[in-house]
Parts: structure tokens; sequence; C-alpha cells
């Protein structure tokens, strides 16, 4: 029976996707399904439509669906966060996706979106309405609100303030998983001392202090080293070489350390596992990350950027360099999966979030599609009777789909509306100050083009789908702000139901704690 759910499951997802292949002509004409059921009580025009089939196999399929509500029963999770993508990121990407298959896109689905269970999640911090990282993935993976910029301490601690940090720390899913002697990863295209990586490890009242902290705290860098929970974090890959070195140290691209204290914490990590039991890899550029053999591998520590690592768009695909987000996350799979106790690993996209504040959807958009890309390796190398994947967002963003484009147009370019038969036709696209606009715009944020006068650029003769494009801008900001509405949360494996409805954001961290049995009473 459950591998015949399963049969049901991957017949639906690909009936779905032959009938978005196939809505995607932009035809109106009905698409004949293989198998097609007759329905009675409704009418032929229903019968037939792809629309009404497709979504009666999603209803059978979910009905399908195998719920384990046993606490513990998810012997591996696996949280994907989104670093700012918001619903409109979701939706934007989707069509970029679907687009870039030459699809119209609409109908185009995500890997994640084709989870079993979705819900809402709320983000405020305990003290802004609208929410920075450093709260919101404290919540995720303490199960405790708080404040914004304070990472993994209680909401009664002031930004800043050192000592009362010191009485107040949150213990980290990492660290209760750690304790249990599963496998862990964290995995990051930011920096790995970032806010919303850090917060699985670190216990700092400043999300700044990535490599200096004021006397009597630790910064977030030496935190990662010397994490005493189990023995340590297992795999940890990304950026922030820069906050490991000393500033006498210069890295393989040129650049010199930040350290100020004279330790090489890279040679602490090193000395720290090459005790005789660990098989260690340390690795900084893609042909020592493609070396690694995962079999034989216990400790991986990749640090592939002096900074943050590049936006997906522009990395150089060549045999140096930096490694994907999905190749980061096959590896480190490859290496967690060993241990027979089980694993839990965070995956963060973080420069979807990066993209954003730059008033730059194409770059934000093109990691967010990587960052399905990284989900889908996931799903399809992983059991999701012993497996919960859980992918959210930490926050929004204010980045808008606005105005009436036709269906397939693309989603980085200027609205081309219809005229009063439907047609697409440009006279219809033009705003009340009879200039162009683009699909995608920020309510505030660089890309502000107005001048003095009030007039806007006029994007007659602009290519708005480049690389380096800055949508248009409401409001005149150096940085696009992260917006305050809820986010999507998606899952899939042991547990997974209970992300439905809406929901506080440390809620997701007890789905995971009670799916995984990391909590105990």
């Amino acid at each position: 029976m459950r591998h015949f759910k399963k049969t049901v499951l991957a017949l639906s997802v690909a009936l779905l996707a032959s009938a978005c292949s196939d809505n995607n002509s932009g035809s109106d004409d009905v698409v004949e399904l293989p198998g097609e059921e007759e329905y009675v009580g409704v009418s032929t025009a229903q019968n037939s439509s792809s629309w009404f089939q497709e979504a009666q196999q999603a209803i059978e399929a979910a009905s399908a669906e195998e719920i384990n509500n046993s606490p513990g029963a998810a012997k591996n999770i696996i949280l994907f966060v989104g670093d700012g993508m918001g619903i409109s990121t979701v939706t934007a990407a989707r069509i970029l996706a679907g687009q870039q298959q030459g699809l119209d896109g609409e109908e185009y689905q995500l890997s994640f979106e084709t989870m079993p269970f979705a819900g809402l999640v709320k983000t405020y911090n305990t003290n802004q309405q609208t929410p920075d990282s450093a709260g919101t993935m404290t919540a995720l993976m303490t199960g405790v609100k708080t404040k914004a910029g304070v990472l993994s301490v209680a909401e009664n601690v002031a930004r800043g303030d050192c000592a009362a940090s010191l009485d107040y720390p949150l213990t980290t899913a990492v660290e209760l998983a750690e304790d249990q002697g599963k496998s862990t990863g964290i995995i990051s295209t930011a920096r790995i001392t970032h806010a919303t990586p850090a917060a699985t490890y670190a216990k700092v009242p400043e999300r700044g202090w990535e490599e200096e902290a004021p006397d009597g705290c630790t910064d977030i860098a030496v935190q990662l080293i010397e994490l005493e929970a189990g023995d340590g974090i297992d795999v940890v890959m990304g950026g922030g070489r820069r906050n490991f070195l000393p500033s006498d140290v210069t890295d393989l691209e040129g650049k010199e350390g930040r350290r100020e204290d004279g330790r090489n914490l890279v040679d602490e990590w090193k000395t720290r596992y090459n005790d005789g039991v660990n098989n260690i890899a340390y690795v900084e550029e893609t042909i020592a990350f493609e070396a690694v053999d995962a079999s034989a591998t216990d400790k991986l520590f990749g640090l592939f950027n002096s900074s943050h690592m590049e936006f997906e768009a522009d990395r150089e695909d060549d045999t140096a360099g930096e490694p994907s987000l999905t190749e980061m996350t096959a590896k480190g799979l490859e290496v967690l999966q060993k241990n027979d106790d089980g694993y839990f690993l965070m995956v963060e996209s973080g420069r979807i979030d990066h993209g954003h504040h730059a008033g730059n959807a194409h770059r934000a958009l093109t990691d967010a599609v990587e960052f399905a890309e990284a989900i889908q390796y996931a799903m399809d190398n992983t059991n999701a009777e012993d497996t919960l994947i859980v992918v959210t967002a930490d926050h929004s963003h204010v980045m808008t789909i606005a105005g009436y484009p036709t269906r397939g147009n693309p989603i980085l370019g200027k609205v081309i509306g219809n005229d009063s038969s439907g047609e697409a036709e440009t006279s219809h696209s033009l705003a009340e100050d009879g200039l162009p606009y683009t699909t995608l715009t920020y309510a505030n944020g660089p890309g502000y083009s107005a001048g003095d006068s009030g007039a806007r650029l006029d994007l007659t003769s602009i290519d708005t789908a480049s690389l380096d494009y800055q949508q248009d801008a409401m409001i005149p900001m150096s940085s696009e702000s992260h917006a305050g509405e809820d986010v999507g949360v998606w899952a899939r494996g042991p547990g997974a139901h209970l992300v439905s409805g809406t929901n506080e954001q440390n809620f997701l961290f007890h789905v995971m704690a009670r799916a995984g049995g990391l909590l105990e009473q």
C-alpha cells in the first residue's frame, strides 16, 4: 500500500507537470489528460478541463499521504531557510524558473511547493514589527522569540549587553542534536558567522560580533570552533573566511583576515579534530571541495570566500571558485548520512536577502531558484519515512508583483498588458505618466529613480532583465528593507503536518524537536 501511495503521488506530480507544460502554450484549447475520470454532476467543460482534472489528481495524492505523528519518528531533520524569501519572492522565482525552461511560468512548481503540507509563519521580533534575521533565526533554532539583532539569547537582554547575555543563553536545535549523538551541519551562501547560520550555534547579544567581542564575551567565529555540544558541528560550509584568520594572514584571494587577537581559527579547528580518530578536510575552493571523499570524511570545513559567497548569477562555472548551494548540500548530506543515529542539517540561501537589499530582483530570484534545486536534491536523496524536511524563510522583503501583465510575460520585464479583446498591447502597459514600468518593483530601496521633478526614469530603451538592473522603488533608501508580513513554510516527512495553519515562528522549532525527539522530559 505504501508503494502504491507513492506511485499515486508520483503520477500526480507527473500529470501536473505535463498539464503545466501543455497549458504554458498560452492556448485556450482544452488539454486532454491520459486516463481522465468522468465526474457526475458537473458539466462536460469541467470534466474535460485540465485544471479540473489535475486538481482532482492532486486531491487523490494528498488523501493518500501517510501522516506519522509519533514523537521521535524523524531520525533526520533538514531545515532549509531562504533568507528574505517572502511569498512574492517564491511566486516570482517560480515564474522565473518556469520561464527558464521555456514555459509561461505561472503554473510551474518549485521543488518544495510539491511538499504535502504548508502553512504561514508570523515573523515579528519581540521588539520590532518588521524583523531582522538574528531574532527570527533564534526563534527557529531555539523555540523562543527574542529581540532583533541578538543571537540565541533571551529577549530580556538588551542588544549589546555582554554581561546580561551570559545569564540568559538559549540552547539550539544543533546543540540538542549533538548531545544526542546525531551528526550536525550548517551550510550557507552567506558568511558562516552571519546572523542566520550563527544563530544555530552562537549566543551573543550583538550579531555584529563576528570576529571580535568585548571583554567577557566570545565572538561568533570562536564559538563555532569551540562549540562544546557533542563533538562539535560536523559539516560547516559557507563564506566568511576573514573572520577565522588573523589580520597578518592573507588568504588565497589575497585578502587579509580580520582577527586582531592573532588567533588562526582554521588552524585551531584542524588541531582540535586532527586527533587520530576523525578524518578531516578543510577546503577553500572548488577543486579541493570536489576532491573530498565524503565516505571517508568525518569533519568537513569549507570557507569559500573572504566574505559572502558569490550570487548564483555571478558564480563562475570553472574548475576553481566556489561550489553551488546544491553541490554543498549534496556533499554535506553524504558526510552526515553515515551516522546511524541520524543528523540535523541547516541550509541557508543567504544571498536572496542581499539581492533584495540591493533592489536587484535578478540576483535575488536566481538564488531562490538555486535554493529550490538544493531542496530538490535533498528530497531525491532522503527518505520521507524517516527524514523531516522543513522549508521556510526568516522574513520577507518589500518586492511586489504588480500591474496587469499578460500570462507568460517575462517576470523580470516590463508590463505588457491586454487590450479590450485580451490581446497583448504595449499601449495598455503605460503608467499614468505615460512611461512603461516593470512587473517587479520595491516599496523602498536604491532603485528610486524620480528626481526633484518627480519624473520617473524612462525605461523604454532599458533592458530591465539585465543582471545589474535595479527595480524601481517608491521610497529612496540606500538599502531596501525587510517586510513584516507572514512567510510560508512547507514540509515533508514525520511531523510535517504540524506546520499547517498560521503559527508563531518559534513554533517550528517545536515541530522539529517533537518529530526528531530532541527534547527529553
